[in-house]
């Protein structure tokens, strides 16, 4: 069966836009700033790893933030950030490859390039720490294997977060050689976000790591969507995750604030405002 047949209407609509965009004109060779060791930094100065996410909207938030996204990045950042992630699809999340080029100029964290990559070209359109590669979307009609993309990506320079939503994508991602893995709480198909995904996927992808020959502690482990309070990034934590990447909580509001209050959840620094819900 297609993928695509069993996705919500709104990630049909941007998958389809990204089987037909371009790459970039010339092939790219990265000399990356590493996210695990960004990780490991941020744990061993008391911080807990978030990676924050400068998303201008979304399919699943109301309104649009138009500050300069230089300005965003640089106060998540001062509120501890590990790592920034940024949005480059123009269509649907308010995102451009111009404003992940100036971020990553501007600031001294690893920048992970937040789109949907499904062929090789489109690896060439900017210069990223990290790219995104979503199970979910390769090994199908329209785009290229996920194997493949992953060399091709790596012999660029890039860093990969192989994104999943299940313990089988996990396997896939794992198999083909992902040494950053992201488990997604957020249904494809009808974009409901769910804790416990990550809760029941995470604590079994050591064991996955084994079974394929891998050290556990080689695979770095993030927990993405639906973290929007201290007590959800406990959550995420208790269940395995190495660093979480959080967008619309951290966006919502004064973001060097936002970013600070659950980078200082292990340190015990913050407490949650009172009536804070949970966030995508």
């Amino acid at each position: 069966m297609n993928t695509s047949d069993e996705l919500a209407p709104a990630v049909r609509s941007i998958l389809e836009a990204a089987e037909a965009r371009p790459g970039g004109e010339k092939r790219l060779s990265v000399d990356p700033r590493s996210l695990p060791a960004a990780v490991d930094e941020a744990g061993s100065d008391g911080r807990t790893p978030i990676i924050a996410e400068v998303k201008p909207t979304s399919p699943t938030t109301d309104g649009e933030r138009t500050d300069d996204p230089v300005a965003l990045a640089e106060e998540m950042v001062a509120g501890g950030a590990a790592a920034l992630s940024v949005l480059t699809e123009p269509e649907h999340f308010g995102g451009s490859t111009d404003a992940l080029e100036r971020i990553r100029g501007a600031v001294d964290v690893p920048v992970l390039r937040k789109d949907f990559v499904v062929s090789e070209a489109q690896l060439d359109a900017v210069e990223a720490d990290v790219v995104l590669l979503i199970v979910r979307f390769l090994d199908e009609p329209g785009t290229d294997d996920l194997d493949d993309l992953l060399a091709a990506a790596r012999e660029r320079g890039f860093q990969v977060l192989v994104e999943t939503h299940t313990a089988a994508e996990v396997e896939r991602a794992l198999t083909a050689g992902a040494e950053i893995v992201g488990v997604n709480n957020r249904d494809l198909a009808e974009l409901e976000v769910d804790l416990g995904t990550f809760e029941s996927v995470g604590p079994a992808v050591p064991d996955l790591a084994r079974e394929h020959g891998r050290d556990p502690e080689s695979v770095t482990l993030i927990a993405e969507s639906g973290i929007g309070t201290t007590t959800d990034v406990q959550r995420m934590r208790a269940a395995g995750a190495d660093a979480l990447l959080v967008g619309s909580a951290i966006m919502d509001g004064e973001v060097r604030a936002n970013t600070r209050r659950l980078t200082a959840v292990e340190s015990g620094r913050e407490t949650e405002p009172a009536n804070t819900e949970t966030q995508s």
